[in-house]
């Protein structure tokens, strides 16, 4: 089981006074950052990028496309399938506006975030980029990143430990239950993203202007209106259904899929624990092996260390700036990993199936 390590873990070896090129130098960060920088890794890539996005949106409308000529017909199960990669797709280059990949302005980047995701996809882009923000300050720490808060999946004993008789049972069949879950996220995230806005989920929003929030829920409700309306319209009602039903769920389990392997059975650091960013960021991530059709299935998330490590690097700079990271941990010591996407999978199962160890009485843990 992946266990959690206590404050006072792995902490920085002291610095050297200079490195090779004779400039002070600092944290081994430091050293690694310029050595990212010197490689022109953190350079814009516009090209890039307005190629992806229009490709993207090319897709996004021939999806439609063919919706409206395909009309009422359970053929449109294939339609949905091919939308729900598509959305997904689209909701990777929100995560790219996100982290200021695409633009070195953060007004172009944020436009972009939330037509990607308000508008395009249904999911609330402020709401995301605070709880982004936050995983990625603290990756895999109890207390201090969201992605392991308590939910519905448990990811640390002690949470699992505070849960009520439907979360007990739940825990001890998370690790078989969880990919069938993972077809209620795309749901979940249009539901979290809205009540961000409203409600309880407001104080996510606090710093946010008024306007900003009105825009963003603007852009959800066109989302929303224009999704459903569409399908309704064209569609008998049962089909709708089904339509709705396979796409949301297709869409959250293909995001669910390509978030699972980065982070999920990694060590998980105690609330307390204290470390360097550069640990911190390498020892909880997982990178996934593979070429070119695995960089583009998973949005660049494969390349994790070198993004948790420079959240703003452009995507296509991600697997040259591997190189340099993995030589560089190897030269100080710093574990760094690297599996198969199937491998990942049966990491992130078998630390699920330690968890809820202890509530399978029919085993001795």
């Amino acid at each position: 089981m992946t266990t959690i390590v206590p404050a006072g873990g792995p902490q920085s070896r002291a610095p050297d006074r200079a490195d090779a090129a004779g400039s002070p130098r600092g944290s081994d960060y430091a050293v690694l950052s310029r050595q990212v920088k010197r490689a022109g890794l953190m350079a814009r890539r516009p090209g890039y990028y307005w190629a992806k996005t229009t490709t993207n949106l090319v897709l996004l409308a021939a999806g439609w496309a063919a919706f409206m000529l395909v009309g009422r017909s359970w053929w449109q199960l294939a339609v949905a399938a091919f939308l729900a990669a598509a959305f997904t797709q689209t909701a990777f280059l929100g995560h790219d506006a996100g982290h200021q990949q695409i633009s070195g302005s953060r007004r172009v980047n944020a436009l972009l975030g939330r037509l990607h995701g308000n508008l395009l996809v249904g999911l609330g882009y402020g709401w995301w980029v605070a709880k982004h923000n936050r995983h990625h300050a603290h990756p895999n720490q109890v207390d201090r990143d969201p992605d392991i808060a308590p939910g519905a999946i448990a990811f640390t004993r002690a949470t699992v430990q505070a849960r009520g008789a439907p979360g007990v049972w739940l825990a001890r069949h998370q690790a078989r239950l969880f990919f069938p879950m993972l077809l209620l996220e795309g749901f979940h995230l249009h539901v979290a993203g809205a009540r961000a806005l409203v409600g309880r989920g407001a104080a996510s929003h606090a710093n946010t202007s008024g306007t900003i929030r009105l825009v963003e829920g603007g852009l959800l409700l066109a989302h929303a209106a224009g999704y459903l309306t569409v399908l309704f319209w064209v569609l008998a009602p049962a089909q709708a259904v089904g339509f709705l039903l396979l796409q949301q769920g297709l869409f959250g389990l293909y995001l669910g899929c390509s978030f699972a392997p980065n982070h999920k059975g990694m060590p998980i650091f105690g609330k307390d624990h204290r470390s360097d960013f550069l640990r911190r960021q390498v020892l909880t991530a997982r990178n996934i092996r593979g070429g070119r059709i695995t960089d583009f299935v998973l949005g660049g998330l494969n390349y994790q260390i070198e993004h948790h490590l420079f959240p703003s690097m452009p995507r296509p700079n991600l697997r040259r700036a591997q190189a340099v990271v993995r030589a560089f941990c190897a030269r100080n010591d710093i574990a760094y990993c690297e599996t198969s996407l199937a491998d990942s999978y049966a990491q992130v199962l078998r630390h699920l199936h330690a968890v809820g160890g202890p509530l399978r009485p029919e085993l001795e843990y």
